[in-house]
């Protein structure tokens, strides 16, 4: 019995609910209308808060650089599953006609050989972690179509999280600006009035 060799990548679909105050772990930014009740509220001076608006950005900056490259990732993962997915239906379409599939595989990078496969009752799929299995041609295109949708729908999750991710992004830097040119037109304010006190 033959066996052919087809990479497979696994990926789990991972979900959550978003929450008001969260999304999946990212904590989300409040859009500060009044900036004295927002410094009140916080218990923090105006550095102080600058300082922590700064740090936030900061973080949303590396989890967005940490999900783009999980999307990364997931983008290069999905063609290859979608082509080991053509290499299983081939090889079941060859096996019911009884015909051998005469099939071009890379030896090495660059380096390619021609094999004829004439018996295709099984497929062996790398899972990841150096591990590999014999599966029938009907349990490897399963698996392998589970897994291209899990793919699938964990890319539709990371791209929700980077949209997120972003928009919380822009709040942080609108805040940022706000206090900051709340400071400065707190400090003309004091300046002008004490200007008018020493006259």
């Amino acid at each position: 019995m033959a066996s052919a060799v087809v990479s497979s990548s696994s990926s789990s679909s991972s979900s959550s609910s978003t929450g008001v105050s969260e999304r999946r772990g990212i904590p989300a930014a409040s859009f500060v209308q009044d900036v004295q009740a927002y410094l009140t509220q916080s218990g923090l001076d105006v550095n102080s808060s600058l300082s922590f608006l700064q740090e936030r950005l900061q973080q949303y900056r590396l989890a967005e650089m940490k999900l783009l490259a999980q999307q990364k990732d997931l983008q290069a993962k999905i063609p290859d599953i979608e082509k080991c997915l053509d290499i299983v239906a081939a090889m079941k379409a060859k096996k019911d006609t009884g015909e051998a599939l005469l099939a071009d595989f890379e030896v090495s990078e660059g380096i390619y050989s021609r094999a004829r496969i004439e018996e295709m009752d099984s497929v062996c799929l790398w899972l990841g972690a150096n591990v590999m299995l014999e599966y029938s041609c009907e349990e490897a295109a399963n698996l392998l179509q589970k897994n291209l949708e899990n793919a699938k729908a964990s890319l539709e999750v990371l791209i929700e999280d980077l949209q997120f991710l972003r928009d919380q992004v822009t709040i942080t830097q609108v805040t940022i600006a706000r206090v900051y040119n709340w400071d400065i037109h707190q400090r003309r304010f004091q300046q002008a009035t004490t200007s008018k006190e020493d006259l």
